[in-house]
């Protein structure tokens, strides 16, 4: 399948690290939290994480701060459609396509749970045609958008006239609160809310990337290590210090298998630490659009790894092979190859 178009949503509202840390300090969210919790926070948030801002839905940061259960869900369900559908829209202006041309939507988030998904909220919202296959990927983690990508393929496999819409969004706002895991302090400092959105047709017109080379690995044995646990009604993130380690492992064992002579790697961004280690598992390799999405952006899981793309193929427009990597809860890793092709 051939990449149309490719476009990012972000909310408006910036905060640096620093700013995030005041606002915690002020709100009176750490009184209840150990010394030690308040250090971790301290040092994350006004140290060198590698991010330098992150963005949030709503500007009222104090409050995101204290949401309870089923305000937190209130966040997700008022904000994700909102954010897909920004990001949706711009896809399809960059691809000359009207959202009723699109006859299929797939959708990927591990933030918030709805039923009926996501892709029910956006179709209504953008009105795509009644009779548009709707598809939400739940539980893949910040790995979802590239399995994402592959269902996207097999669908065009069977409709080799249709035009596939993609959509990778969370509202990791929606799984914040405090207390003393360190799982859930770092992932309060490290994630933001994002979404990318893509058009993909069967066809090539003419030097456009092709997906293809879908990889993925699987290791449930280390699954507690980096996953969404539901306590009393909310998100909480488990994440392990070994996760760094055991994501540059299982991309570098992708990257060796892969069919072709992988090119310039575009990963998920999971945070400084995680970025190190990849770089110290494939030698010679820069992930310098990850590191700008970090920056810029924080974690923000699913789309992160597609924002990648957007910020590389800004910055080098002629790339002939792009080699995608995404990783997470499972724990999971996946990989996928991106290739102009000139021919059909």
């Amino acid at each position: 399948m051939y990449l149309q178009s490719l476009a990012t949503a972000f909310p408006p509202h910036a905060f640096t690290q620093r700013e995030c840390f005041e606002i915690l300090s002020q709100s009176g969210a750490m009184e209840g939290l150990r010394g030690r919790s308040r250090d971790l926070l301290q040092k994350v948030l006004t140290g060198d994480s590698g991010i330098e801002t992150r963005r949030f839905c709503d500007p009222d940061l104090k409050k995101t701060f204290g949401y309870e259960a089923g305000a937190l869900h209130q966040h997700f369900e008022f904000h994700a459609p909102r954010l897909a559908s920004e990001a949706l829209l711009k896809a399809c202006d960059l691809a000359s396509v009207k959202p009723s041309d699109i006859n299929a939507l797939l959708v990927c988030t591990c933030t918030g749970y709805l039923c009926p998904g996501l892709s029910s909220y956006i179709s209504e919202r953008l009105g795509l045609r009644p009779n548009a296959f709707l598809q939400d990927l739940l539980g893949l983690g910040c790995g979802a958008a590239l399995p994402l990508l592959e269902t996207a393929r097999g669908f065009l496999a069977a409709n080799p006239d249709a035009t596939v819409a993609t959509i990778a969004v969370e509202i990791s706002s929606a799984a914040f609160y405090l207390n003393d895991e360190p799982g859930v302090l770092i992932s309060l400092c490290l994630f933001g809310d994002g979404a990318a959105a893509a058009i993909w047709k069967p066809k090539n017109e003419g030097g456009q990337l092709r997906f293809q080379n879908f990889r993925t690995i699987h290791q449930p044995e280390h699954r507690e290590k980096i996953r969404f646990v539901n306590v009393a009604g909310r998100l909480k993130n488990q994440l392990h210090r070994e996760v760094p380690d055991l994501a540059a492992e299982a991309v570098s064992q992708l990257y060796q298998i892969s069919a072709n002579a992988p090119g310039k790697i575009i990963a998920h961004t999971g945070g400084r630490d995680v970025i190190d280690a990849i770089e110290r598992a494939i030698p010679g390799q820069k992930l310098s659009a990850t590191r700008e999405i970090l920056r810029q952006y924080g974690n923000i899981s699913s789309p992160s790894v597609l924002a990648a793309l957007e910020h590389s193929l800004a910055t080098s427009p002629h790339a002939e092979s792009l080699w995608l990597t995404a990783f997470g809860a499972g724990f999971a890793a996946h990989s996928g190859e991106l290739v102009t092709c000139h021919n059909d």
